[in-house]
């Protein structure tokens, strides 16, 4: 069973909430939250497995609050919601430590799948906010091979193939399309994306584009074609 803490300052969002996870036998709903405080500190009693955050609360937002529980208690994990769901919040939620992000529309299909996903330890991103933030942020005008000098100051010693993979990522390709890029297997590509999150210290790929766009790897705008 999975234990559930549901933070949002709206109380009718919450009991909306808790009527579509307590239902279904693989949830407990073990408390809510009316604020980001109270949410950390019902998350540090409770134990929570999953914490449903909205991200826009008082006392402490939602992203402060993902930042305080992924620093002292990882093993709740953060599902950040938001009726707003703009760019700047997809990306601080989850550089904040969230597992997920996802607007407040979705279905509540989509919500438990969600949750599952989370409590999995995989991300969890709304796919409309994740091709939003690679179109918007880190979709590069081209994408050239790295350079020697690149390769040189790549981050925590990625190799110059590591680099290669990890800058396609960024443009939005998936493995089978790196694959191909590079022509090697899907595994082999696989491989190198492990060795990337290892590196960068990111738990996913939203992280991992997140990254490329605030080192530089790729520049913010849309590729040409």
């Amino acid at each position: 069973m999975i234990r559930v803490l549901i933070a949002d300052d709206q109380p009718l969002v919450r009991r909306g909430l808790a009527l579509i996870l307590a239902p279904d036998p693989a949830f407990e709903v073990v408390g809510e939250a009316e604020d980001g405080a109270r949410a950390v500190a019902l998350a540090h009693e409770l134990r929570p497995d999953v914490v449903v955050m909205d991200i826009r609360m008082p006392v402490l937002d939602g992203v402060q609050a993902t930042e305080e529980l992924a620093r002292t208690l990882p093993e709740s994990r953060v599902l950040a919601l938001s009726t707003f769901d703009m760019d700047e919040y997809v990306v601080a939620a989850l550089r904040a430590g969230a597992y997920g992000f996802l607007p407040k529309d979705i279905s509540p299909e989509e919500l438990i799948a969600a949750v599952h996903t989370v409590h999995t330890g995989e991300a969890a991103v709304a796919p409309r906010l994740l091709t939003r933030l690679i179109s918007t942020y880190v979709r590069s005008s081209a994408r050239p091979r790295p350079t020697a000098t690149a390769t040189a100051a790549a981050p925590d010693g990625l190799t110059p193939r590591e680099l290669e993979i990890w800058q396609l990522m960024a443009t939005g390709l998936d493995n089978a399309e790196i694959a191909d890029d590079l022509e090697i297997s899907v595994s082999t590509v696989k491989n190198h994306i492990t060795g990337v999150f290892t590196k960068l210290g990111v738990r996913d790929r939203a992280q991992a584009v997140i990254a490329a766009y605030e080192s530089g790897l790729v520049a913010a705008g849309h590729r040409s074609g």
